[in-house]
């Protein structure tokens, strides 16, 4: 599992859901959506610390330019290890936060032309994400 820390910095609800803003980092906010609300959750708060956590298996690497996709979650990275099987791969990125795994088809990492040094894009859907409590 994968986990970036931060503090909620924004919170926007339309009826029992939220899409909460999290600042990781100076100029990085990563946006998650839930099926909670400050009255059902007292912890969507602003100034709320928290930790994002997201599967191996939800993470979208890219090359390239990237930006015309309609993911905002996004980090930029470096390719330190890739693990090859027959049909999954995984491909261990370091970013500026953290360590980031990603297991996708071998098939894309091969399309991707992924190997040890390379830059690529990490981005996460606001739905696949999860929320806990610092």
């Amino acid at each position: 599992m994968n986990n970036f820390k931060g503090h909620i910095s924004k919170v926007q609800v339309s009826g029992t859901m939220s899409i909460v803003s999290v600042t990781i980092q100076e100029n990085l906010v990563w946006k998650v959506i839930v099926i909670e609300t400050p009255d059902t959750a007292p912890y969507l708060k602003v100034g709320e610390k928290i930790t994002l956590l997201f599967k191996e298996t939800e993470v979208i690497l890219g090359t390239g330019d990237t930006a015309n996709l309609s993911i905002q979650n996004r980090i930029s990275g470096t390719v330190t290890q890739i693990k090859k099987g027959t049909l999954l791969s995984n491909v261990v990125v370091n970013t500026t936060l953290e360590e980031v795994s990603a297991t996708l088809s071998t098939e894309a990492m091969q399309q991707l032309q992924l190997k040890e040094g390379l830059n690529v894009t990490i981005m996460v859907k606001l739905n696949e994400i999860m929320l806990s409590e610092v």
